[in-house]
């Protein structure tokens, strides 16, 4: 378990320098160039990544039960991931609906991805995980919206056609995800 939290502090601390340090980030942004912090930033993302995915397999090997979720909660979670992975991919297509109604589809999606998997997971690494990410993503949400909003930033008016893409893209992913990749590098099929 204390790879996977070392994971987690790497990673979503990296991720959250902006929304704690930003005057910090700015000055080191200054000091060092651009390309030197992306550099930095990708290359402790993907060291905190690596951790989080090794880290959380080893725990899974000695899983600590905290509670037992009903059987049907499974459904649930294929449902509110299918959304959140619309949400993801919204982020990414200009002009969509989803884009201007929640300014941040992403990390949107992200906090939907987490508060689903919590409702279908018991196990204390499980917990951990997906709790970080949740309260991460929620953080981040509530700091791109004031950033936003302190730049005045108004969303472009959505297409239909762009919308339609969206929810293909999204779907297509999602089915991709759950009914193929979960399994292979998760080691969980969650819809059989």
């Amino acid at each position: 378990m204390v790879i996977l939290v070392l994971g987690l502090v790497i990673f979503i601390g990296v991720h959250s320098i902006r929304i704690m340090a930003a005057p910090w980030r700015a000055a080191q942004i200054e000091r060092f160039g651009p390309r030197a912090w992306r550099g930095a930033f990708a290359l402790l993302s993907i060291l905190g990544f690596v951790l989080i995915v090794y880290g959380y397999g080893l725990s899974r090997r000695y899983p600590v039960p905290v509670w037992l979720p009903p059987f049907w909660m499974a459904h649930v979670t294929a449902l509110l991931t299918a959304i959140a992975f619309i949400m993801i991919v919204a982020a990414y297509v200009p002009g969509n609906h989803f884009k201007r109604a929640l300014g941040q589809p992403f990390v949107s999606g992200v906090a939907l991805w987490a508060f689903a998997h919590l409702l279908a997971n018991g196990t204390l690494n499980d917990i951990i995980l997906f709790a970080v990410f949740l309260v991460w993503a929620l953080f981040e949400l509530r700091g791109e919206n004031r950033r936003d909003r302190e730049a005045g930033v108004v969303y472009p008016e959505g297409q239909a056609s762009r919308d339609v893409i969206v929810i293909v893209v999204g779907l297509v992913a999602w089915a991709v995800f759950a009914f193929w990749l979960h399994g292979v590098l998760i080691g969980v099929r969650p819809l059989g």
